[in-house]
This record gives structure tokens, C-alpha cells and sequence, in this order.
């Protein structure tokens, strides 16, 4: 099971860059209606949202991680 459901993730992945051409595209076509380009509007500020939230604790666990190398070497206080 964990294999396919890395193959499913990878192939979104994938995706992924066709997907956000396909909601800028939406999101800047004036003859889409109104309510489409919000939603794909705030379907793109949601994801940006997302993105730096998950960047913000990728660098948090990154400096958790070197604080609690730097805390196993000898000689270092805890």
C-alpha cells in the first residue's frame, strides 16, 4: 500500500504544474464567469497559503533537527 500511494503522490506531483497553469488560466479569463475566476483565484491564494506554511515548518524541524545534533556531540551542555 505504501508503495502505490507513493506512486499516486508522485504522479500528483507531477501534475501539479498543469494544475496551477489551468487555475491561472481560469483565474485571468475574462470570458469565464465571475464566480469561477474568484474560485480559482482564492484556490491559488489558498495553496500559496499552504506552501509557505509548509516551508516555515520544513525550516523549523530543519533547526529542531541541528539543535538536537549539536546537543548529542560531546562537550555541549543541554
Amino acid at each position: 500500500r505504501r508503495a502505490a500511494s507513493s506512486q499516486s503522490y508522485a504522479r500528483l506531483q507531477q501534475a501539479s504544474s498543469a494544475a496551477v497553469s489551468t487555475l491561472l488560466k481560469i483565474m485571468v479569463d475574462a470570458n469565464a464567469p465571475a464566480s469561477t475566476r474568484v474560485r480559482a483565484a482564492d484556490r491559488v491564494l489558498e495553496h500559496a497559503r499552504q506552501a509557505i506554511e509548509s516551508e516555515d515548518i520544513e525550516l523549523r524541524v530543519a533547526a529542531l533537527e541541528q539543535a538536537a545534533e549539536l546537543a548529542k556531540q560531546p562537550g555541549t551542555t543541554e
